[in-house]
């Protein structure tokens, strides 16, 4: 089973997906993307840790995604990916690059998508929705906005459920009701 929680900014998709997967099962593993770049992203990262269950495994991955869901897939029951879109920021621009990186990028995607169509546990998979808003002003955003875009239809369709996070409820729409 892969399920897909797509929402913006603060609309409960991490909670919304880490309550499906402490429903699922005991045995669960964590994948994070997120790199502590300055004190505000401290402060996220520390908020997401300690409403965590202790028993879950957390790893830590910002760029290598496809191989650590690969590793976890070994020994976990339902594995919780949060988030992607943080992830392709950190491929796109690894170590704070000036340009995009699109040779990382495009290696590191066909990875992880290729490592969930193979993986037999049940995944949740957490991203935000970069396309109700305006076209951005400058390119690197477009480049960004594009390509998270791009990813979020292709994990979509991937995945057996997909819900679309709002104010914290989960509408779910695929498979439609």
């Amino acid at each position: 089973m892969k399920t897909f929680y797509v929402g913006g900014a603060r609309s409960g998709k991490s909670s919304l997906a880490a309550a499906r997967a402490g429903q699922v099962a005991n045995n669960v593993c964590c994948i994070v993307t997120a790199t502590e770049s300055d004190q505000e992203m401290s402060a996220r990262i520390a908020a997401h840790r300690s409403q965590r269950p202790e028993s879950w495994r957390v790893i830590e991955e910002p760029v290598k995604l496809g191989a650590a869901l690969s590793s976890a897939s070994e020994k976990h029951q339902v594995i919780l990916i949060d988030c992607l879109t943080l992830w392709t920021a950190n491929c796109l621009w690894p170590s704070g690059a000036a340009a995009p990186d699109h040779g990382l990028w495009k290696q590191e995607r066909e990875s992880f998508v290729e490592a969930l169509r193979n993986c037999a546990p049940h995944v949740i998979v957490v991203s935000n929705e970069v396309g109700t808003g305006i076209i951005p002003a400058n390119a690197a955003s477009r480049v960004f906005v594009d390509e998270q875009g791009w990813l979020n239809q292709a994990i979509a369709a991937s995945c057996d459920e997909v819900y679309q996070a709002i104010a914290g409820i989960a509408v779910r729409i695929k498979p439609p009701r």
